[in-house]
């Protein structure tokens, strides 16, 4: 039995494992996309995201092509933000580009609505408000149900907030963080910050893009068929990192000693979070996700707690000093020197 639970404090309930569709459309053909979507319902998985950006746009087309005929059952999500062409408004979060962007995800998706719209990433130089006014009319029109934001820091979460209740929408209902055990950032403004304003968090990368799956070693070359041995961009620049590769060989010694394969104690620690609604995994195969429904049975204790603890600090990366490079900090701003940036004299033409 799946224990579904509320999301943030919407009347929406959904399962605490969210089917995650990034390689659906690309490196997951559509036989096996749908085999897996059609497992997941099956064992009461009720909640699937995908993104206009992901594989371009074919995530979106595959996944409507696979919910089509239980579409009542699933709470589908999907996200804007992204580049989609070349053009300065085929991107971001204008007025135009959202109402235009949600059109040709429901032509993708081949449905009349989508349950969630999230905020891909912040664009730190936009103006919120018109985001959330565009999106308040889409729900009004019927053509989105929810709201929610990924990626944003507290304070965004907040504002995004307060601006919904100044223009009399529904707040968001969900944040999507990155969260898992080599990255705890989140613990520290985002998961309170989503409590407090009413969202329910749905992390993303709770195995840390694989890093936590217990494949890899510190001392050994990746395999050619993991993400890492493939040179996938993302890992390079974001999980894959000594500190995170040799902690993760602890991590799955410490679980296969508990009798917990490591992909199961990774995921299980996420959801052990009570501020945490759900997780999304995403499979490439059918054996990914075989194995991602099992961490449900997994419960953890104190002692798996005070473990993890004692490797990463609460509200830290294990990496000291890391920055994701696609969600850059933005809290500096130097002064320009006005001895370096004034364009040079023009000096007198020869006579």
């Amino acid at each position: 039995m799946v224990d579904y639970r509320y999301l943030g404090r919407s009347g929406l309930k959904v399962s605490p494992l969210t089917l995650g569709t990034m390689m659906f459309g690309g490196e997951t053909d559509e036989p096996t996309s749908h085999r897996i979507i059609d497992t997941a319902r099956e064992q009461g998985i009720n909640f699937i995201d995908t993104a206009d950006g992901y594989n371009k746009g074919a995530s979106e087309e595959v996944v409507g092509r696979g919910i089509k005929a239980q579409r009542d059952h699933w709470v589908l999500a999907t996200k804007f933000a992204n580049p989609r062409g070349q053009g300065p408004n085929q991107r971001g979060q204008s007025r135009k580009w959202i109402i235009e962007n949600v059109e040709n995800s429901l032509r993708r998706l081949g449905t009349d609505y989508i349950d969630i719209l999230y905020f891909h990433r912040a664009i730190f130089d936009a103006p919120l408000g018109e985001a959330v006014r565009a999106i308040g009319d889409l729900i009004t029109q019927g053509k989105l149900r929810y709201f929610g934001v990924s990626n944003f820091r507290a304070w965004r979460i907040a504002e995004v907030s307060h601006l919904a209740d100044q223009f009399n929408i529904d707040r968001p209902i969900a944040s999507q963080p990155l969260y898992n055990i080599v990255n705890r950032v989140a613990e520290a403004e985002q998961l309170p910050a989503a409590g407090h304003y009413g969202l329910g968090v749905v992390s993303y990368s709770p195995l840390a893009r694989g890093v936590l799956t217990g494949k890899y070693r510190p001392d050994l070359t990746p395999e050619a068929d993991t993400r890492a041995g493939r040179g996938d961009k993302r890992i390079l620049e974001t999980e894959w990192r000594p500190e995170s590769v040799a902690l993760a060989a602890k991590i799955a010694d410490y679980a296969r000693d508990r009798g917990i394969d490591p992909v199961h104690f990774a995921i299980a620690w996420v959801l052990n979070n009570q501020l945490v609604t759900s997780t999304i995994t995403g499979p490439r195969t059918q054996a990914h996700w075989d194995s991602y429904i099992k961490a449900l049975g997994v419960k953890l204790n104190d002692a798996d707690e005070a473990f993890i603890d004692d490797l990463v600090t609460t509200g830290h990366a294990s990496t000291h000093g890391f920055n994701d490079p696609s969600h850059p900090i933005e809290g500096r701003v130097p002064y320009a020197n006005p001895a370096q940036s004034a364009p040079a004299e023009r000096q007198p033409e020869p006579a």
